[in-house]
């Protein structure tokens, strides 16, 4: 009888994506939280930026700002949407971010209760197309820039409403996530 070859283990892409990303490229992951424990993670580049291994992840809206050119991490903080006034110091550190930078958010818990009308704007200028659609407890993740576009084709914003009929967590939704990969050349 011959013998059987095992199958090589998978081998691991950058942000744990299912296929490489191209070279010159960036790899990136976002991940909204889910439920209670579930927390958000935002990965650029195989690094983990925002994430519970990280110590750095909080309810509400969880922001990394990533210089483009140099693919590195120049600021990560939650701001959280449910208690206190955090709309303005958020819409301050997102107005902060140097041009050419890469905004990487995602939500856990809630992100909207507290989410005033500017910070809004701010966001909504940055690209994103649901910021204003937002609601309690919406599962949301989103991946901006500042001082040039993006590529059209690449994955950018998803948002999962809360809807007690379908949460997978008790008076929450899933998580949701979008991943891609970023050319490091601006076009």
């Amino acid at each position: 009888m011959r013998p059987v070859a095992a199958a090589p283990a998978p081998k691991r892409q950058k942000c744990d994506h299912w296929t490489p990303c191209p070279p010159n490229t960036y790899a990136y992951r976002l991940l909204s939280g889910g439920g209670r424990d579930k927390y958000a993670k935002i990965c650029f580049d195989d690094e983990l930026l925002i994430g519970e291994k990280t110590g750095n992840v909080g309810r509400g809206i969880n922001i990394a700002v990533v210089d483009y050119v140099t693919g590195k991490v120049t600021g990560a903080q939650y701001f959280d949407m449910y208690e206190g006034d955090n709309s303005g110091p958020m819409t301050k550190f997102i107005q902060s971010a140097p041009p050419k930078s890469l905004l990487l958010m995602v939500t856990h818990d809630d992100g909207s209760s507290r989410l005033q009308a500017q910070a809004k704007d701010t966001i909504e200028a940055l690209g994103s197309k649901e910021i204003k659609n937002m609601r309690f407890r919406s599962s949301w993740v989103f991946l901006g820039a500042k001082g040039f576009e993006l590529p059209s084709g690449i994955p950018r914003e998803k948002i999962n409403h809360s809807d007690n009929s379908k949460n997978r967590y008790s008076g929450w939704p899933a998580e949701i996530q979008i991943e891609g990969c970023i050319s490091r050349a601006l076009s």
